[in-house]
């Protein structure tokens, strides 16, 4: 991404931060595994889509007093020993050259500058990313700051500016459509590898393990999020991510998966019959979940509520699933159909945005019918992503295949 967007990003948070204020965002660190190792690092997406830094413990500031605003990054100093070790940090032009901030200062000068802020400046107000997960989350290193400064200040309001940078996050630039593009490029590519060498009596794993390959030969380091990739029954089982079971003649087999690319995600599903045949049942039941997705994404244009789409999803799926034998009232639906229809993508592959909104043109949200039969052993979805535009919208990931005589074909052909 270019340092321009990150520059616009921060102005467009500008305008809607209260005059008299201080904004304090983190990048993060990476907890550790085990002794002196550490999980990956992967920056906090707010403060990447604010400084397109992604190096872990440089904090951000931003303050706006009187309304000017004064912007300034906290990088770590140069340590040449630990520069031997495992590389240098990032210097004060790398920092500038990214997020186009000019005013970079140590980390060590942080409290100082936090200090010297609240004592000649008339802040009101902090504004820090307050995101919770849920209620039992530990606290983050943000979260622990602002508990301080709360205490330390106690006049001064604590904000959270989380509501505010998920609404700018919504909408997506060229350059970020262009990202997503590219994953779902990678996605595609995987997906036909992992297709052209399934064979009845692998592993799942075995199976994922081309997708993975994929993703490296792209130089790709990281996923959008843990593979599913499951068969038979263990497709019926949404968030199955074992993927540690054979896959046996007759099962279809359900993969939910997607590249990263500049940290934008690609999440897309689908389910092909691991012999390269779907049984007339397997058919039947693929062909209503199809029919679902497509009536999703008619819908689907600016105006439109975000889970208006979601009734229209259970509608179609109840309807079929009547015909199918499965339930006998519409109202039965969550036996077989248990999830939304999609979510916003982005930055993050269930990404940051308000579902009680209406649609917006720059959107990107994702279409991902499915039924789930235990008792069958047959779980399908289909999952596209797609692009909100002016009279409607464009599917991102039309060129993956997903008509059955499409996947037969393509099988069969291997």
């Amino acid at each position: 991404m270019e340092q321009s967007f990150f520059i616009n990003n921060r102005n467009k948070l500008s305008e809607l931060i209260e005059d008299n204020s201080l904004l304090v965002m983190f990048a993060g660190s990476a907890p550790f595994k085990t002794a002196d190792e550490k999980y990956a690092f992967t920056p906090n997406r707010n403060f990447y889509y604010l400084t397109g830094i992604n190096e872990e413990k440089i904090i951000l500031t931003i303050a706006k007093v009187n309304g000017q605003i004064s912007e300034t990054l906290f990088i770590e100093r140069f340590d040449p020993i630990m520069a031997k070790w495992v590389g240098a940090t990032i210097s004060e032009e790398e920092a500038y050259e990214k997020s186009g901030i000019r005013t970079i200062k140590n980390i060590d000068e942080f409290e100082g500058y936090i200090g010297s802020t609240m004592n000649r400046m008339p802040i009101e107000q902090i504004y820090f990313d307050l995101e919770r997960q849920s209620i039992n989350t530990p606290l983050n290193k943000q979260q622990i700051f602002a508990k301080d400064i709360k205490e330390k200040y106690p006049h001064i309001i604590i904000k959270n500016v989380f509501n505010q940078i998920s609404s700018l996050r919504l909408i997506k630039t060229e350059d970020e459509i262009k990202n997503i593009q590219k994953a779902i490029g990678v996605t595609k590519e995987g997906i036909e590898l992992m297709m052209k060498n399934a064979q009845p009596g692998m592993k799942e794993y075995e199976l994922e393990a081309y997708f993975d390959f994929t993703l490296t030969r792209n130089g790709i380091r990281d996923k959008a999020f843990k593979t599913i990739a499951a068969a038979g029954k263990n497709a019926t089982i949404l968030h199955y991510d074992k993927n540690n079971s054979e896959i046996k003649d007759g099962d279809l087999v359900l993969f939910d998966l997607g590249a990263q690319y500049g940290y934008y995600s690609a999440d897309i599903s689908r389910t092909f019959p691991a012999n390269g045949k779907f049984t007339d049942r397997q058919k039947d039941v693929y062909n209503a979940v199809l029919k679902a997705q497509k009536a999703v994404e008619e819908a689907v244009k600016p105006g439109v509520p975000f889970m208006e789409l979601n009734e229209i999803c259970k509608k179609v799926l109840a309807e079929e699933c009547i015909k199918l034998g499965l339930i006998e009232d519409e109202k039965e639906i969550g036996k077989y159909f248990f999830h939304t229809f999609g979510h916003y993508m982005g930055l993050d592959t269930h990404d940051v945005g308000s579902r009680s909104i209406a649609l917006e043109e720059g959107m990107v949200i994702t279409n991902e019918p499915g039924l789930y039969i235990e008792e069958e052993c047959i779980g399908i979805r289909i999952e596209d992503d797609l692009l909100v535009t002016k009279d409607g919208c464009v599917n991102l990931s039309k060129d993956i295949i997903k008509e059955v005589d499409e996947i037969e074909a393509f099988m069969a052909n291997r």
